[in-house]
């Protein structure tokens, strides 16, 4: 008897050791930062957005996905460039009727998607994935985000003295011939949809997700216009106190929400190679290894130090440094991604799980990565939730139903 019930305790200590052991996770191969889950939420496999500056539509789209997995409408994979080929042509006409005076170029906000749902619908990635311009699988801007900026300028540059009639026609035809035209109709899984359809049979309603952020150049608990360059439709967002932002990111993920995330990814701290993303309060132990100019501002260039090969001391964050970061050009509007849970590291310090849209060979974490609290805390720009996401008590002094 006394040997079975040795054996029971040996079976159970070990069965809880492999548990354990499966839920820790490293920021990479070998890495000295082990990670334990405390909440981690569904997500739809990695994108991999390759040389395009359309972040922005494929972690909000990702967003949404897990909206729809949270919802128990299944796994859906919608399509990115639906969403950027809309923007594309709407985005000129702006410019156009703003002389040249508002920003142009692959760059977006969540806000487009909402605001592409409601105004076009969208369509699943199997039936409109934007690449009309062979060169393999993988998406590239550069030809034509140049071809559509020499049009726009010639435009406003006005050669003629009055625009013409034809040149939102001309633009249109660069981008279908580049993304392909989208269909009036298309039949997925058996039924016939138009675009507007099949969004409406998503069950998604756009009136439910608001943007938070938080800046004390504007009142708090008041919506205000971001001031990022890439905000091209002018979409407003909520601004709470630094605290409330916080609590909001931890509400809804143990509520089952996931959260889209704008960010700087610009920071000698931000390593996707490492699976990191953190602010050492001692940044000359950081140093960056070569070039990657396929993404923005070198953020997955090599980088080397201390910091990435185990848990290091962070720089404290408060109101006034993330403001002075924001009104100083130190944090700029440079990636969106996608929150997908919450993990601590072996110190016990939290750190949010992040889905990233670069694909899933760049790193040794599948394409995510572990980014800090006082990463989060320090160069978030804005967040997108579902408003039921939000804290009761926050949820009424913004006045969301």
């Amino acid at each position: 008897m006394k040997k079975n019930l040795y054996l029971i305790i040996t079976a159970v200590l070990f069965l809880g050791f492999t548990a354990k052991s499966q839920d820790t996770i490293r920021n990479k191969k070998g890495g000295g930062y082990l990670f334990t889950k405390v909440n981690n939420l569904d997500a739809t496999p990695v994108q991999d957005q390759n040389n395009t500056g359309t972040c922005w539509s494929f972690s909000a789209l990702s967003y949404f996905e897990s909206e729809l997995l949270r919802m128990g409408k299944g796994t859906q994979n919608l399509s990115e460039m639906f969403v950027v080929r809309q923007s594309y042509i709407d985005k000129a006409d702006k410019y156009v009727r703003m002389h040249g005076k508002s920003n142009f170029g692959q760059g977006g906000g969540f806000w487009d998607i909402p605001y592409v749902l409601k105004n076009y619908g969208i369509v699943p990635e199997e039936v409109y994935n934007g690449k009309n311009y062979g060169g393999g699988e993988k998406h590239n801007h550069s030809e034509l985000e140049a071809m559509l900026t020499a049009i726009v300028k010639t435009v406003t540059d006005n050669p003629q003295k009055t625009l013409t009639t034809s040149w939102k026609k001309a633009y249109t035809s660069v981008v279908d011939a580049y993304l392909g035209a989208v269909p009036e109709s298309f039949t997925y899984q058996g039924k016939k949809y138009t675009p507007k359809e099949y969004a409406n049979s998503l069950g998604l309603k756009m009136e439910d997700y608001v943007a938070i952020s938080s800046y004390t150049h504007h009142p708090f608990y008041q919506p205000f216009i971001l001031e990022v360059e890439d905000n091209w439709a002018a979409q407003p967002v909520f601004n709470v106190p630094l605290d409330d932002m916080m609590a909001v990111v931890n509400n809804a993920i143990s509520k089952g929400y996931t959260v889209a995330w704008a960010t700087d990814v610009s920071e000698k701290g931000f390593s996707f190679k490492n699976g990191l993303a953190i602010v050492p309060e001692d940044e000359t132990t950081v140093a960056k290894k070569g070039e990657d100019n396929k993404q923005f501002n070198n953020a997955g260039a090599d980088k080397t130090g201390t910091p990435f090969d185990a848990p290091c001391k962070e720089k404290e964050i408060t109101q006034q440094n993330r403001q002075e970061a924001f009104d100083n050009y130190s944090t700029t509007d440079d990636h969106g991604m996608h929150i997908t849970g919450i993990f601590k590291d072996q110190t016990g310090k939290v750190y949010y799980h992040v889905k990233n849209s670069w694909g899933t060979k760049n790193n040794d974490c599948d394409g995510y990565l572990f980014a800090s609290e006082a990463f989060v805390k320090y160069k978030t720009m804005d967040i997108m939730i579902h408003k039921d996401a939000l804290p009761a008590d926050l949820k009424k002094k913004l006045g969301i139903n």
